[in-house]
């Protein structure tokens, strides 16, 4: 299929479309664990319910393609949006906390399945000399989408099922840019394609991070509202905290992105793995009744966590051929997924044992073992010259790379077989 020029409403259409996701979903990453913490339901099922997302979201990078394939992106997309929708509406049923967490898995589902459709698709409408800035205006509207939606939660009653209908309300939002878009769907993404031995002989400090930044990712990201909520914040104090996270993100990544640019990217992933556990040990000390001192180390806290993810990305590219980046892409956002669901799984099973900061210590744990990690290989092999590493791009863990299946396939048959 021949790229029909692109224009900037078109673009703008998918950003947008993804923006309304993500509002509703930072509602509702808010949302699932206050109300689940604070109910009758037993210890585990919060953390089960952060582990369905990132399980979801495996079952969703391997079985997106192949439904795009299918019916095309367009289809695809709304095939998504509505099992966020029935996701949403089983929540808005009451707390029924085995319901809730079956469709916290099913919103994972269709996650991974919305970053692979949307991804491929900038991928293909942005010409060569904008496509970075394209997906970093993705990354960066989705991520501000997250923060809006928990701050929105903030301001909503916790009782009842408002927060999942307003998620409805904006999932449907979102069906409606891509329903007129006028940008032609593009070929058939690549398959999964997983090859951990080229992606671990091309880089083993990309692999390994790109996995220890599945566990980080999730367990900030999901345990912190839990945490929250159990040490009796108030819920706008929840929505406030997850909101500036989200900034938190922002602000450490570029100025880390952009040293990474300059120096090894192994000596800024140490450093960010050092103020991760920096900021997980001010995380443990300090005090609940001081809400902006915790908004501020926890925000640093997420920032850090995330930014492993980014310059591992970038450490990956700087170390592969480019005939190979859809087998490495398509492995890293394997690895991440699956690295997703056990980190949190094993946290769920050890938090009744430990509290409700265990998810704090298995954060630095993972963070010290993956710089320990890296330190060691920094001792074994040079640093890619600077002229061969590509440029910094923002990106986010908790929008997986999904550009793996970015790269169009040439059908040498009938799209309808």
């Amino acid at each position: 299929m021949d790229r029909s020029p692109s224009s900037l409403m078109s673009i703008a259409s998918i950003v947008l479309s993804m923006t309304a996701v993500a509002i509703g979903n930072g509602m509702m990453l808010a949302y699932v664990p206050f109300v689940l913490t604070r109910s009758a339901a037993p210890d585990w099922v919060p953390g089960a319910a952060v582990t369905a997302i990132a399980f979801g979201g495996l079952l969703g990078c391997l079985m997106g393609g192949s439904l795009i394939r299918r019916v095309g992106h367009a289809r695809a997309f709304s095939c998504s949006m509505a099992l966020v929708i029935l996701a949403a509406l089983t929540i808005s049923l009451g707390v029924h906390p085995l319901l809730w967490v079956l469709a916290r898995g099913l919103y994972g589902v269709a996650a991974n399945m919305n970053f692979i459709i949307t991804q491929s698709w900038l991928n293909h409408a942005s010409e060569n000399h904008w496509r970075g800035r394209a997906m970093s205006l993705f990354y960066m509207a989705y991520v501000i989408g997250l923060g809006a939606g928990a701050w929105l939660f903030g301001q909503i009653p916790a009782e009842g099922n408002l927060a999942p209908i307003i998620t409805v309300f904006f999932t449907t939002v979102a069906i409606l840019p891509i329903g007129l878009t006028r940008l032609p769907n593009p070929p058939a993404p690549s398959r999964v394609s997983i090859d951990i031995p080229m992606v671990w002989r091309a880089s083993p400090v990309a692999f390994v991070g790109v996995l220890a930044s599945g566990g980080l990712s999730m367990l900030v990201q999901g345990f912190t509202p839990i945490y929250a909520a159990a040490n009796a914040v108030s819920q706008q104090d929840v929505a406030a905290l997850m909101f500036f996270m989200q900034f938190g993100l922002l602000f450490i990544q570029f100025p880390m992105g952009a040293l990474s640019d300059r120096t090894d990217r192994r000596i800024v992933l140490i450093v960010t793995c050092a103020l991760t556990i920096g900021a997980g040990l001010a995380a443990l000390v300090v005090s609940f009744d001081n809400p902006l001192l915790l908004m501020l180390v926890f925000a640093i806290f997420a920032g850090a966590v995330e930014t492993v993810y980014s310059i591992a990305n970038a450490h990956a590219n700087d170390r592969t051929d480019p005939a190979d980046f859809v087998p490495l892409a398509s492995t890293m956002l394997v690895a991440w997924s699956a690295a997703a669901t056990l980190v949190p799984m094993l946290v769920t099973l050890l938090t009744p044992a430990f509290g409700q900061q265990t998810f704090i210590y298995a954060t630095m744990a993972v963070a010290l073992l993956y710089a320990l990690f890296v330190l060691f290989r920094l001792r074994s092999r040079e640093r890619v010259p600077p002229e061969l590493c590509e440029t910094f791009e923002f990106r986010s863990a908790q929008v997986p790379n999904a550009t793996a299946l970015a790269a169009t396939e040439v059908r040498a048959v009938s799209p309808d077989l």
